[in-house]
């Protein structure tokens, strides 16, 4: 029987017809949408829910004069449209695509185009699993498409597809070069800003990243555009917007596998904010539409801990790195693990973690931003550090700041830590962690004003964050006590006593 790493297949298997140039698209959805930080932006949606606005398909007739809708796609022609509009596809959807271009490849080399979709599919493919292994077999597909037909000719397909592979392996200044090219010979190529988008996020120019949503949302509408969208704004502080963008983009879904991606990052936006419930049910209503979406059991996870249900928490961590090992995950349950006093089991994930950040490493991918945190709680500071510099020089965004301040901290460099602490948040970065880090690097160095502000917040924005640190956070804001009467010297500055007689107001000392 032909396993998937066998290559070339030994049988030959046809169900789609050859593609002349496949080039799907996502159901055009919603027109395109110009918005700056609008908070009711899904008001459009709802009016048409309460309206009853239907959608009348075209009818095929059947015998006895009855109407039928038309047949639905099979599960190839359902990954074709979705590699084609770069939305997520089912897992078994994908597989078919893979085995059915691979079929046709064989006996049709020169097929530029399909060689493109096949490199996708296996990009899909390892995506939906957190299965690197399947990132080699993408790029492979991609160079010889364009070894058939190189991008300068036209072959822009692969070449996207080139530049989404260096996004899955946190390459974004590859990402960035590729999608750029392309982007320069035909900037109303829609299908490029997605990728652009990704790409200047992982390199903390989130004002790049929101100039490549108003341009994608200008050149069109539907789901992915608006799921792009609402990542962005989430990753920018704007919440209210984000919430309406996902909650819009799920509506304009096309497919259980689409819908259920916006409603996860509905529940990761709930989470950010402090509210487990609502993660919960998000989370949950992702799972009941796509029951193969294993990321939001992480999220269900996070939740359930957050609402004291620890047993549920642990079975649904482990399930969801039984099915996706992302390296993040496996550090979120070892923490779990150790904040419950179980050492041997939080040791076993953190020794998963760094098997699976090796052979990513392997299959050209990068996990520097999670094994630097990961050592500098849990393993060696100073190789943090150092991976973390490197990090740093490669994609400064505010995630990488935030990490390595912190692991400057942990190796007594506190002053260094935080000046890049500020800088996270100067880039963006608005989290429950970030605050939590930079708070405690004011109180190691003696800023107990910053410190104390700084702890709230953390505590203000989720006081679930971590199962480990929520309790420091709060022992810290103990040991920083009570403000001084009038606000900490530290925060206001030094007010000198008004003159004796005077009525004027006291003036803070510049």
């Amino acid at each position: 029987m032909e396993t998937e790493d066998e290559w070339p297949p030994h049988r030959r298997t046809l169900t789609l017809p050859p593609p002349a140039r496949p080039t799907p698209l996502e159901p055009a959805g919603p027109p395109p949408a110009r918005t700056a930080r609008r908070t009711m932006i899904g008001a459009a949606v709802a009016a048409l829910l309460t309206a009853g606005v239907l959608v009348v398909l075209p009818q095929t007739r059947i015998g006895g004069g009855q109407d039928a809708p038309p047949p639905a796609p099979g599960p190839a022609a359902r990954a074709l449209t979705a590699v084609g509009a770069g939305a997520p596809a089912a897992a078994a959807d994908l597989t078919a695509l893979i085995a059915d271009r691979r079929a046709w490849v064989r006996t049709h080399p020169s097929d530029d185009a399909s060689w493109a979709v096949l490199g996708s599919a296996y990009l899909g493919r390892g995506l939906r699993a957190a299965d690197s292994s399947y990132f080699p077999r993408a790029e492979w597909a991609l160079r010889r498409s364009l070894a058939v037909r190189p991008a300068a000719r036209g072959n822009a397909d692969a070449q996207l597809g080139l530049a989404a592979l260096a996004n899955a392996r946190h390459d974004y200044g590859a990402a960035r070069t590729l999608a750029e090219e392309v982007r320069r010979r035909d900037p109303k190529r829609w299908t490029v800003y997605p990728v652009l988008i990704d790409a200047y996020g992982g390199l903390g120019d989130l004002k790049g990243a929101s100039r490549s949503v108003e341009q994608l949302l200008d050149l069109r509408g539907g789901s992915v555009a608006l799921a792009e969208a609402g990542a962005v704004y989430r990753e920018r502080g704007w919440r209210e917007d984000a919430a309406a963008t996902l909650a819009e983009a799920a509506a304009y879904a096309t497919t259980p596998v689409q819908k259920a991606d916006c409603l996860r990052q509905l529940g990761d936006l709930a989470w950010d904010r402090g509210e487990p419930a609502e993660a919960l049910a998000q989370h949950s209503a992702a799972l009941r539409t796509d029951p193969g979406g294993h990321a939001a059991l992480a999220g269900k996870a996070r939740a359930e801990l957050a609402l004291g249900r620890t047993t549920a928490a642990r079975h649904d961590y482990a399930a969801a790195v039984a099915h996706q090992p992302r390296p993040e995950y496996l550090l979120e349950l070892g923490e779990l693990y150790e904040s419950l006093g179980l050492g041997a089991d939080a040791d076993a994930q953190y020794a998963r973690l760094r098997a699976r950040a090796a052979s990513d490493d392997g299959h050209g991918v990068s996990d520097a931003l999670v094994l630097g945190r990961f050592e500098a709680d849990h393993g060696a500071p100073e190789s943090a550090v150092a991976r973390l510099r490197a990090q740093w020089r490669r994609a400064p965004s505010a995630a990488v700041a935030d990490a390595l301040g912190w692991a400057l901290y942990r190796t007594g460099e506190s002053e260094e830590g935080l000046v890049f602490a500020k800088q996270a948040a100067e880039k963006g970065g608005r989290s429950a962690l970030f605050s939590y880090h930079r708070g405690v690097l004011e109180r190691e160095l003696g800023q107990s004003g910053p410190a104390r502000r700084d702890l709230e917040e953390a505590l203000r924005t989720n006081p679930y964050f971590s199962p480990l640190l929520v309790p420091k956070a709060r022992e810290g804001l103990e040991g920083l006590g009570e403000p001084a009467e009038g606000g900490p010297k530290d925060v206001y500055g030094y007010v000198p006593d008004p003159p004796t007689g005077s009525a004027s107001p006291r003036k803070r000392k510049q």
